[in-house]
């Protein structure tokens, strides 16, 4: 009989990024490569696994925003387009390098791959990604969450309740759009949580969401298990703490996994490396460089000379550090079960883009991970948080403080010198979004449409991501501009609809730029 359980969460998310202003645009690059290197990879993985019979349970987050670019036609459509210029080049390299054995067995690993990434988004889900996680999940081996509406950064909006619920409520109600009922679970966005926001969350129906190590070790009173346990909050929402030794294991740019040195180099990319006239075809208009997916070294080590990629090797390591995440994580629960008195859960969450995009081989060690964890082991078991609460159902009552991840662990990352002049502009929006609510409580025709996109552009500005960026320094310049359009244009509209002289045809390009949340309830922010 097993002695506890592990929880492993994947959170998967970007911002919405959608422009059909422009033929082709850089930043819906991240959503393409997210699909070829990390969705698809997580859904062949557990077509596998379900058709081996191999038992197993994982949770995934898709975000709401996530969810409505998966989900958009024109993006289906470019993301088809990307998928196949992938192949093309691909093909080419393939002939390039038949005689650089070196690299050529690489060259045709990723014209497999790409091949690949088309047959399962084109013709077996008819470009609908989504459809393949319902099914996982009906199936009942993955448990999916949402989470707020825009990824928007809860603990720095609580000054504004009815803007909280809104994100909140938003996210539920997308989720049950796509996935055909309510959700359990939240990822509270960026982990950022602070007392009184679970009202919010049981409000929505919502079971547990997760916070970083020290919202729970830190919750008054003090956790008794400490974070092998989870604690209900005073609305009786449970709150599961990330272990702190698995995510270390996994994530640290020194001891994790991922900077083994056979594993491919993330930088080294023949978008940088090759002739520009070579690659130009591929690159986005103007010539500017960019990463093509396409790269042939390993780590290596801390130096500039990188030696080439063997495959073989990186899979036969990547078997090694899932056996040796499991035989951790088989000690770990062993000794805390002797300790606690009680089954302890390990809960293990982690970006899903780090698996396949930044760790290119992360999804076959999940694979590992998931097999070994079925056959090699009987001392825990593989669990979600809605199925550990209905075994567990008698939990300590606590209060977490406001934590979030990130440096520091309190918000900074969204709170420091280059992004708080964000806030003031966001909470004189949500404000306007409120009484714009209250005042045209029963709207119809276009006052309608136009307060349904006021409160769309008022979700879009909210982003986390946008902060995030100006934070660390990439696509600043995007993430400014995002957060002055959306602002400008809740602006436009606020003016519009408070004079009732709403222009119809700017209404109607705003639709068709920002189109995510087709059936947003503009009333939410009314409040009860």
């Amino acid at each position: 009989m097993e002695k506890g359980s592990l929880s492993l969460i994947l959170h998967s998310h970007l911002p919405f990024v959608r422009h059909p202003e422009y033929p082709e645009f850089l930043e819906e690059d991240w959503l393409f490569e997210a699909i070829t290197e990390t969705y698809i990879p997580f859904i062949t993985i557990f077509e596998k696994l379900l058709n081996d019979r191999v038992p197993f349970r994982i949770t995934l987050s898709i975000t709401p925003t996530l969810a409505a670019m998966l989900s958009d036609p024109l993006l289906q459509r470019r993301y088809l387009e990307h998928i196949e210029r992938l192949i093309e080049l691909a093909e080419k390299e393939v002939h390039r390098t038949r005689s650089q054995p070196e690299f050529h067995s690489t060259a045709r690993m990723y014209l497999d791959r790409f091949r690949e990434a088309r047959t399962v988004f084109n013709d077996r889900y008819r470009r609908n990604l989504l459809a393949a996680f319902r099914a996982f999940q009906e199936e009942g081996s993955v448990e999916l969450m949402t989470s707020a509406a825009t990824h928007g950064f809860l603990p720095l909006m609580a000054v504004n309740p009815n803007a909280v619920r809104a994100q909140v409520e938003i996210g539920a109600r997308e989720y049950e759009r796509h996935f055909g009922r309510r959700p359990r679970g939240i990822w509270l966005p960026e982990c950022g949580y602070y007392p009184g926001l679970e009202e919010h969350l049981a409000a929505s129906g919502l079971q547990y969401f997760i916070v970083d190590s020290h919202g729970l070790l830190h919750a008054v009173p003090r956790p008794k298990y400490a974070l092998y346990a989870p604690i209900y909050t005073p609305a009786k929402v449970a709150a599961f703490g990330r272990d702190v030794e698995s995510s270390k294991q996994v994530w640290s740019a020194e001891e994790g996994y991922p900077g083994d040195f056979v594993y491919r180099d993330f930088y080294r990319d023949i978008g940088f490396d090759l002739d520009l006239d070579y690659v130009r075809p591929y690159i986005h208009d103007g010539g500017i460089r960019i990463s093509t997916g396409i790269k042939y070294h390993r780590i290596t080590g801390k130096t500039d000379h990188k030696e080439p990629y063997h495959r073989g090797w990186a899979i036969d390591r990547a078997a090694e550090h899932a056996g040796n995440f499991m035989f951790n994580r088989e000690r770990q629960i062993a000794h805390l079960h002797d300790a606690m008195g009680r089954k302890p859960v390990i809960v293990a969450p982690y970006d899903a883009e780090l698996f396949g995009h930044w760790w290119f081989e992360g999804p076959e060690w999940i694979d590992f991970f998931i097999r070994k964890s079925a056959y090699d082991q009987n001392i825990f078991r593989l669990t979600t948080p809605s199925e550990y609460l209905r075994e567990n159902p008698r939990n300590q009552v606590a209060t977490p403080p406001m934590c979030s991840w990130g440096w520091k662990g309190y918000n900074e990352v969204w709170l420091e010198g280059s992004n708080d002049w964000i806030y003031r502009h966001l909470h004189q929006a949500a404000d306007r979004m409120v009484s714009l609510a209250r005042r045209f409580p029963q709207a119809d025709g276009l006052r309608k449409r136009a307060l349904r996109q006021a409160a769309r552009e008022l979700l879009l500005a909210q982003a986390s991501d946008w902060a995030f960026i100006m934070k660390t320094g990439t696509s600043v310049p995007y993430a400014v501009k995002r957060t002055y359009d959306h602002l400008s244009r809740f602006t436009r509209l606020y003016e519009e609809i408070s004079s009732e002289r709403i222009h119809e045809i700017a209404l109607k390009e705003i639709e068709e730029k920002d189109n995510l949340f087709p059936e947003i309830d503009y009333r939410l922010y009314a409040g009860a």
